[in-house]
């Protein structure tokens, strides 16, 4: 009897056991078992097709696929070990046709870019020179440059065998050093053409405002750029604090001070505030003056109108006197 009862809660604590285990597994429930059942299916079809951008996406679905194991127990194996040289492979031919760069996933239709596959298997190197190839073809490109400059940011190396975790990745120096080289081009062409636009700061009042008005927007553009070398971009506001200097040397500082306070503002310059200051008190001056001048004005008809009315009146009593009212 003591044995019976021994070997029936050893069942059953097995058996609570077994079911608590199967609870927490989270590749047995239908839905997992379903996309793992599917994603299986879908590689061998894959693989029978021989269409490399559908096995592609075939292998990347199920190298995320955790549960996939154990309804296929050769699915993850295959994929891991083909996936690389497939990716390559596509890679190459995106890179011959001249598609160095797209921030679109890689997609079933064939329009993925050389870096996209490369990204995708892990070749960052490789990723990273057709990035180049990528900005060097578009140089004026600032948001494909800032996104090449800011690559590595939520890039990781492999997976470390021992402990599973993964390093965050860095580029080699040159990666930065060739994205320089296209940075400090575009910052010398557009401080370049800034100079000749500069040239109508000592003309006419209408050459100054256009004059500003490019040359400003080169300097912006400049720094842009230079932010992205060793010095930032100094030379840049520099500039365009002489600018202002310039400027205000002119004969005719009530229409032109405004223009120079444009560049002493970008360039981060203390005269700004002298300036800003100074052209305050002015307006503030400008106003008092016209107010007494509206003031003037107004006394000035209120004592018309004044006059005119007794005017008025008086001829009124004179006509009603010589009427004999």
């Amino acid at each position: 009897m003591h044995w019976t009862r021994v070997a029936g809660y050893s069942l059953m604590l097995i058996a609570l056991t077994v079911s608590t285990v199967r609870a927490d597994d989270p590749c047995l429930g239908d839905d997992e078992k379903k996309a793992a059942l599917a994603q299986s299916a879908a590689l061998q079809q894959a693989e029978q097709a021989g269409q490399p951008t559908a096995l592609f996406m075939a292998y990347m679905r199920v190298v995320v696929n955790d549960c996939i194991d154990r309804y296929d127990k050769n699915a993850m194996g295959r994929a891991k070990a083909s996936m690389p040289k497939l990716g390559r492979d596509l890679a190459k031919a995106a890179e011959a046709k001249g598609v160095f760069y797209s921030a679109r996933p890689v997609r079933a239709e064939g329009q993925t870019s050389a870096f996209r596959y490369f990204e995708t298997v892990g070749d960052h190197q490789e990723a990273n020179r057709v990035l180049i190839k990528a900005v060097q073809a578009k140089p004026e490109d600032l948001r494909l440059f800032e996104t090449a400059w800011n690559i590595d940011n939520d890039r990781y190396g492999p997976v470390d065998g021992n402990t599973g975790s993964r390093q965050p990745y860095n580029s080699p120096p040159a990666f930065r050093q060739e994205l320089a080289k296209v940075a400090a081009v575009n910052a010398d062409r557009l401080m370049k053409a800034e100079e000749k636009d500069a040239q109508g700061l000592t003309g006419n009042i209408g050459e100054l405002g256009q004059s500003t008005m490019q040359s400003i927007e080169k300097l912006r553009n400049a720094s842009l750029w230079l932010k992205f070398l060793p010095s930032g971009d100094k030379p840049a506001r520099d500039r365009a604090e002489q600018r202002g200097d310039t400027i205000m040397k002119r004969p005719d500082p009530t229409f032109s001070q405004g223009q120079a306070m444009v560049y002493y503002e970008f360039s981060g310059s203390p005269k700004a505030k002298g300036l800003a200051a100074k052209i305050k008190k002015k307006n503030e001056e400008s106003q008092q003056v016209m107010e007494k001048t509206g003031e003037g004005i107004k006394k000035s008809f209120t004592q018309k109108s004044e006059a005119e009315q007794r005017q008025f009146d008086k001829k009124k009593a004179d006509l009603e006197k010589e009427l004999g009212f």
